[in-house]
């Protein structure tokens, strides 16, 4: 079913017609948000074809108080006080910007010219994929600037961070503000259980990205959060056996043109998970 923004907004915020809503989204509304253990936020690529007013709006009706941003809405070419004042419009509205990304950094120049950005900015991480040779700089950036440094994993075919196991072999000797952003789906992709890497690697793990997808293989397809073939569950239960503490980002791909619905019932399935257990 295609929705507008406009409809959308409408049905969160005015909490109408939930008897046409399917039974996961009546616990995301913002009149009453369901408590939860786990701290549920988004990384913006979700609303990479929309604006910060957009993104703030979706964040304020989902109850969602913490988001990474991408570039697409912290340009990296903006002077560090447009940066601060798109940080202010989030924190003005309850929502804290706790990293930015995901960032690529593919030379020195890049590796500079993103911590910069990030101590410009205020955030306090990066979600990010250095190429290898650049770990050792990495590294010193982050000791000199105090950004943690979550390194993304990408699925089979990318050829920096394939699977975690390669971010994890490439960090065990450096820092330790220097670690993981585990991407569900991308795990899934590789055919790999994101529950056991959460628990295998609790003791650097900075970020996740939640998701759905339909099919373990290469050319799985994003889905609706409880529409795919993950274990979402598993994956709840994971975080909070490790006692995650970071956030747990929607990250949903989906509908780059039309995400409101599909990512509210994404919220409003992990909700219900956790409301459940």
């Amino acid at each position: 079913m295609k929705i507008s923004r406009s409809d959308f907004f409408k049905l969160t915020g005015a909490g109408i017609a939930l008897s046409a809503i399917p039974t996961p989204l009546k616990a995301m509304t913002s009149e009453a948000p369901m408590p939860s253990e786990l701290t549920l936020g988004m990384a913006s690529y979700t609303l990479r074809n929309f604006g910060v007013p957009d993104v703030i709006d979706a964040c304020k009706r989902l109850d969602l108080k913490q988001i990474s941003l991408k570039s697409f809405h912290l340009p990296y070419e903006a002077s560090p006080e447009v940066l601060k004042n798109i940080i202010k419009r989030f924190k003005d509205e309850g929502i804290n910007v706790y990293g930015g990304g995901v960032i690529y950094m593919r030379s020195e120049d890049e590796v500079n010219k993103m911590f910069d950005y990030a101590v410009a900015a205020g955030i306090g991480m990066i979600i990010g994929v250095p190429n290898h040779e650049l770990l050792p700089l990495v590294e010193k950036k982050v000791k000199a600037t105090g950004v943690k440094l979550a390194i993304h994993n990408h699925g089979p075919e990318d050829k920096v961070y394939p699977s975690v196991h390669v971010v994890a072999e490439k960090i065990k000797n450096l820092d330790k503000n220097i670690g993981f952003c585990i991407d569900v789906g991308h795990v899934f992709r590789n055919k790999e259980n994101p529950a056991t890497m959460i628990t295998k690697y609790k003791d650097r793990l900075f970020d996740i990205h939640i998701k759905d997808i339909d099919e373990a293989i290469l050319e799985g397809k994003p889905q609706e959060v409880g529409r795919g073939k993950m274990d979402i569950k598993a994956i709840i239960l994971a975080l909070k056996k490790i006692n995650y503490k970071g956030t747990v980002a929607f990250e949903y791909e989906k509908d780059g043109n039309d995400p409101f619905l599909g990512l509210a019932e994404s919220v409003g399935f992990i909700r219900g998970i956790q409301r459940g257990l």
